[in-house]
């Protein structure tokens, strides 16, 4: 299997420079990744470095926690969208989760939603699955399949704890057909990326994206 066109190349740290990005993008473009995802001060850098090619840019809003308000979440996802981000990978507000206030959650992905498809733009929802009981997770699952998001996604990377193939295999059952999932989080290898893929995970958001498709088995897509 031809991991390239699952990965979501990524780098978040708050010490990126901007060689990782020019690095990122170079990468992106040879391995032919779906898309790099970027810290937002570093989108119009990477729509630059990415014309010409088939790799989206993505980048997060309210990373890495989910608790910023919902107002300036708007003023984030505005800015990224004039910065020409393609997908916005949207952590929600986790805490509000663990307080089941689904209310909160129901107005934030209602306000969210209308403004980032009015510019065609791709969404996908973090919610923290490794911090999240196996029945919260079902609980978004149905609120934000519901919604109609593109995307559900595991993991921001900065809990304890990221993808499982537990964790999409619950998301595949639960939500409807047309939501795919992002899987994220501690894909190191190949072998994991494989699994999670066969798990029902259709994008992968890794910094390890070259030594992963570079791990492949001989006849696998491997480079």
């Amino acid at each position: 299997m031809n991991l390239s066109s699952y990965i979501d190349h990524t780098i978040l740290k708050p010490t990126t420079l901007v060689a990782d990005i020019e690095k990122l993008c170079a990468e992106a473009r040879q391995y032919g990744f779906a898309a790099v995802c970027v810290p937002p001060n570093f989108v119009k850098k990477a729509k630059g470095l990415t014309a010409g090619s088939d790799v989206k840019v993505a980048t997060v809003i309210g990373f890495p926690f989910g608790y910023s308000a919902i107002e300036a979440k708007i003023a984030e996802i505005l800015l990224a969208m004039v910065d020409g981000a393609d997908e916005l990978d949207v952590v929600v507000n986790i805490s509000a989760i663990k307080n089941n206030d689904w209310m909160y959650l129901a107005s934030e992905i209602n306000h969210i939603m209308p403004i980032i498809r009015s510019k065609g733009k791709v969404v996908k929802i973090i919610i923290e699955s490794g911090v999240l009981t196996d029945e919260e997770i079902v609980k978004c699952c149905e609120i934000y399949g519901v919604a109609g998001i593109d995307f559900l996604k595991t993991s921001t990377g900065y809990a304890e704890k990221g993808a499982t193939v537990e964790a999409v295999k619950l998301f595949r059952f639960h939500l409807p057909a047309n939501v795919q999932i992002k899987a994220s989080g501690g894909i190191r290898d190949y072998a994991f990326a494989k699994q999670l893929v066969d798990a029902g995970a259709t994008r992968l958001g890794c910094s390890a994206s070259v030594a992963i498709v570079q791990g492949a088995p001989a006849g696998e897509g491997s480079y």
